[in-house]
């Protein structure tokens, strides 16, 4: 989705600035305040920021501070807005700050589960408005450059992908700062709708949705919660392309692994490490070689490729900027908000194939989702202790 240049001549008027409020000042919106009073986005102005506890937004004396989200969106102190408020207020907010005509940059998951996802992207209906979510990363080179193997061919066609993304570890206070987390009622599930959004958000980036799968999901398993702390999901492509994606809030140390094979190789992204990224190219491609070898067992000879990778590029700065500079100068957006509904989509089918102990077709049905995750947040007798902290940076966690 590209913000076109009339977005320069919108209602309010020719701007040099964005002047942008968030709604919600917990540990992101916080971290997002500080990042923009820090002057690390270029053309963004902090002018409002909104949350239903006054006490969050006391250290902020210079901007206008608002207890009730509705009155934010209606304020001319705002041209843009930053929802990063609990899972299932991004779909509401989300509306009402499109239909009042502001742009808007929403937290993952862009809503808690696919009908609402649909019910925000279709209230997208003035194009002059940009509309992007904080896929924070898709800035680190490490992806970028592993898509642009694919995309251009270089890999060939992808034949597995396995992903052990564990390094998610939280702690019982974690869970317990806040009384909507881990819960149905609140954020809708637990690793795979808090955490892992990113990592879901990157498969479908890199390797598209799969046509089927089959999740084993484990409650609770490391922590005193109602919602899921440990995946394991297998999942199946129309090519035949197999891919396993396991994840947990419980382990330490944890691991971040992805591995891809392709037809000219593998490719080994692997946090952590100095080594950048792995591409071990075979000088044949591996079926081509398999019909055509005179041998029983010798695999074709590769080329040992290293390729550099410093850092973990802009992150949540960088989305922020290229949402700035889509309102300003028509950018082209690196992560649309309607490509969220996929990463919301790939959680949803997760935690359904695990409830319903089956294999999934994809697209799942949306409405019978809906019902389902409704019928957890009816049936649920969970009592949650919650002790309030004050925020922390993450910056570190992601």
């Amino acid at each position: 989705m590209l913000a076109t240049t009339s977005a320069l001549t919108t209602d309010f008027g020719i701007m040099e600035t964005l002047k942008l409020g968030i709604i919600g000042v917990g540990n992101m919106g916080t971290s997002h305040a500080n990042n923009i009073l820090a002057g690390k986005v270029k053309g963004l102005e902090l002018t409002a920021l909104c949350d239903n506890n006054p006490e969050k937004v006391k250290g902020y004396s210079q901007i206008k501070t608002f207890d009730n989200a509705a009155d934010l969106i209606a304020s001319d102190a705002v041209d843009a807005i930053l929802i990063a408020t609990p899972h299932y207020d991004h779909t509401t907010l989300g509306i009402a700050t499109l239909q009042a005509g502001k742009h808007l940059l929403v937290e993952k998951p862009i809503s808690v589960h696919k009908a609402d996802c649909e019910r925000l992207i279709a209230a997208h209906t003035n194009k002059d408005l940009v509309f992007a979510a904080m896929f924070n990363q898709r800035t680190d080179p490490h992806y970028t450059k592993l898509r642009s193997l694919i995309t251009s061919g270089e890999l060939g066609e992808i034949r597995r992908v396995n992903w052990i993304i564990t390094n998610w570890f939280r702690t019982y206070s974690y869970y317990a700062s806040g009384g909507w987390r881990a819960t149905w009622k609140g954020e809708g599930g637990g690793v795979l709708l808090n955490q892992c959004p990113h990592q879901l958000d990157l498969w479908q980036w890199l390797f598209g949705m799969p046509e089927k799968l089959r999740a084993f999901i484990q409650i609770g398993r490391y922590h005193d919660i109602e919602v899921e702390d440990d995946v394991t999901c297998y999942m199946e492509y129309a090519n035949g392309c197999k891919g396993v994606f396991i994840t947990t809030t419980g382990e330490a140390p944890g691991t971040n692994r992805l591995e891809v094979i392709g037809e000219r190789g593998k490719v080994v992204v692997e946090h952590g490490t100095d080594r950048g990224i792995e591409f071990t190219r075979n000088e044949v491609p591996m079926t081509e070689w398999s019909k055509t070898s005179k041998g029983g067992f010798t695999p074709p000879s590769v080329w040992n490729i290293n390729i550099p990778v410093k850092g973990y590029g802009s992150q949540h700065v960088g989305i922020m900027q290229n949402f700035t500079d889509a309102v300003l100068k028509g950018a082209e957006l690196i992560a649309p908000a309607a490509e969220g509904i996929h990463s919301v989509e790939l959680a949803n089918a997760m935690l359904y194939s695990g409830f319903t102990e089956q294999t999934l077709t994809l697209p799942i049905d949306a409405a019978a989702y809906e019902r389902h995750l409704q019928t957890l947040i009816a049936e649920s007798r969970f009592e949650k202790k919650v002790v309030e902290q004050k925020a922390v940076d993450f910056n570190n966690s992601f």
